[in-house]
């Protein structure tokens, strides 16, 4: 059994880290209520950008464009959006096992990541990592997505990537995150109600039209996944550290039970020791 000294020493410890995870919840609380208001407010917007630009790609029929047409390349580029700090359960961890168990094979695989943690742990899997844009995880902004979309679609002109993805962690509610990812480019055809497509018109041309649209497509998207990320990150780390905390509770209650067990056993064997004492004179 532990004595009394060794389970004070661990009972400050405990307290100690107590009070860092309090203070780190507190911190991702407030946090959290402010991205939430921007994913949120939003979440309607991107989620309309996807489906009226990926409709207008799927109708336009035999356009000469690459971004509706693709390339021969058979690799596949996916940008990765976690998280810079750690200590949010399993948030960074789902954005990599989501990769891992996509199904494509790992070295057709080139990675855009957004978070160290994500990078760190795709890294540690033998994946190939392009671009590191970690910084833009910290306070997103419509020109850190809107750089990052001008290298993807510069490596998916180029031909270094036939696909485009991005893997993000969604934002439902404060206790919800749904790690999921989203096919950017390109955009694949599909019948509507079990008819024939009705092509799109475009003016001025159909190759004008795409080459401005979509790379504005796909900045929206980026931003929007940086946003919800964000949300995400903030509520699994207040999740994680409200765990900790009563977790924590938990420790010091059973180690002041022993604490108490042991004084008591030590006051006991002080008052044997005396009583023997006694007689022993006596």
């Amino acid at each position: 059994m532990a004595t009394m000294r060794e389970i004070k020493r661990r009972r400050g410890s405990i307290q100690s880290t107590q009070q860092i995870t309090k203070a780190m919840k507190l911190v991702s609380t407030v946090k959290l209520q402010r991205a939430r208001m921007r994913a949120e407010n939003a979440k309607a917007y991107f989620q309309y950008m996807y489906q009226t630009i990926t409709s207008i790609l799927s109708k336009a029929g035999t356009v000469n464009h690459p971004y509706v047409q693709g390339n021969t390349s058979d690799r596949v580029g996916i940008v990765t959006v976690a998280s810079n700090r750690g200590l949010a359960g399993g948030y960074n961890a789902n954005i990599v096992r989501l990769i891992t168990e996509s199904g494509f094979e790992k070295e057709k695989v080139r990675l855009y990541t957004v978070g160290k943690k994500g990078a760190d742990g795709l890294a540690r899997k033998g994946y190939e990592i392009v671009s590191d844009s970690s910084h833009a995880i910290e306070e997103p902004t419509f020109h850190d997505a809107k750089e990052l979309g001008e290298r993807l679609l510069q490596d998916f002109a180029n031909g270094e990537i036939g696909e485009i993805y991005v893997a993000y962690t969604e934002f439902k509610n404060t206790v919800s995150h749904i790690p999921k990812m989203v096919k950017l480019l390109p955009v694949e055809a599909t019948e509507m109600n079990d008819g024939p497509i009705t092509l799109m018109n475009f003016e001025p041309s159909e190759e004008e039209a795409i080459s401005l649209l979509v790379p504005k497509y796909v900045t929206s998207i980026l931003y929007g996944a940086f946003v919800e990320a964000v949300a995400s990150e903030n509520g699994a780390r207040m999740q994680a550290m409200d765990s900790a905390t009563n977790n924590a509770e938990e420790i010091m209650n059973d180690l002041e039970l022993k604490y108490n067990r042991a004084r008591q056993g030590a006051i006991t064997q002080e008052l044997t020791e005396i009583i023997a004492g006694a007689e022993a004179i006596g």
